[in-house]
């Protein structure tokens, strides 16, 4: 364990020590670790456990009272409630060895039918026009090609294939790879960005750092490859910083609080009223790919979506108006 979760002094390793374990063990990110710990301690302290032996008694039942009380009281919506299930589920199976249930009776959270927020082409312009260095520079590739937020802080030099205009997406949400488009209008940008990461780097590698995060213990394997060029961040934080997952000092990626701020400055600066977020471009991209007409199959690689039904949420945006219909008050001649 790191020195951020110290082990128990007894015997007997803490709850949390051990989920922390083997959730690294198995090669979880980190906010999935950070938002799993916080599920089961919210958990064990709506029911005021302190003995494992009060964790396994009626288990299937604690676990749907808890989940009850989300939906009830706490009125959270479906994902979080789904999130905390499977946090306890990991609980069970993977650290007390008592797994769960197969029909867990609790009163679910109602999931909501959303249509995705998605700019149009002018307001992309506008609001990417306004935005400025790095934040711009990412606002772009997460437009064009159609990256999460995720996705596009973890770039690695690596990634980035110039000559066949495509980026390699490594370890995407369920920690799959794909391809998807480099747009040929942000090469020179991105040239001119490398040139000022392998700045940075070789000033690390000269104070003893420029090691960078290598993820699956590619480190053990590897252990000089996390000083090589190409695992360096395309999108470097400006400062060296204490890794949590190990205490070592390297350079992360720039942080999403960096971008997600440039991108409301820009919402407020051009005058966008619509509930958006850096998410909203990605959505962006596979609307406008739709709308000129590319195959909703590509779409479907393109994102990464396991089913091709997620993809299609965006054929509901592309159609003009409620379901394409025209509204009547448009076929009056009476001269309002």
């Amino acid at each position: 364990m790191s020195k951020y979760f110290p082990q128990s002094s007894s015997s007997e390793p803490k709850l949390l020590d051990e989920l922390h374990m083997i959730m690294r063990r198995k090669h979880y990110s980190i906010h999935t670790e950070r938002s799993y710990a916080d599920w089961v301690k919210r958990f064990v302290h709506f029911h005021q456990m302190k003995e494992r032996r009060e964790r396994l008694l009626d288990r299937d039942r604690k676990v749907e009272d808890f989940l009850t009380h989300l939906a009830v009281a706490g009125r959270v919506a479906s994902a979080t409630q789904n999130q905390a299930l499977n946090a306890l589920v990991f609980l069970y199976r993977q650290v007390l060895k008592a797994p769960l249930g197969d029909n867990i009776r609790a009163e679910r959270a109602r999931k909501k039918a959303r249509v995705p927020v998605v700019f149009s082409r002018d307001e992309v312009t506008r609001l990417i026009g306004v935005m400025q260095g790095v934040p711009q520079l990412i606002a772009k590739l997460l437009y064009g090609g159609g990256l999460r937020m995720s996705e596009g802080l973890r770039l690695r030099v690596q990634d980035l294939d110039f000559a066949m205009r495509q980026i390699n997406v490594r370890n995407g949400k369920g920690d799959k790879d794909r391809l998807t488009t480099l747009p040929a209008s942000v090469v020179p940008l991105l040239e001119n960005q490398l040139e000022k990461v392998k700045v940075i780097h070789q000033t690390d590698l000269g104070q003893g750092y420029g090691e960078v995060y290598l993820p699956h213990a590619l480190a053990r394997k590897y252990p000089n490859a996390g000083r090589e060029w190409g695992w360096q961040y395309v999108f470097p934080a400006r400062e060296l910083s204490i890794d949590p997952l190990d205490g070592k000092r390297r350079r992360r990626h720039v942080d999403a609080s960096v971008v997600n701020k440039a991108i409301k400055r820009a919402l407020r600066e051009v005058g966008i009223v619509k509930k958006a977020s850096a998410h909203t471009l990605r959505h962006s991209f596979a609307t406008h790919l739709l709308q000129r007409g590319t195959d909703i199959r590509t779409i479907q690689e393109l994102m990464g979506h396991n089913d091709v039904k997620t993809t299609e949420i965006y054929t509901h945006v592309v159609r003009q108006g409620a379901q394409g219909v025209v509204s009547p008050l448009d076929d009056s001649q009476a001269d309002w």
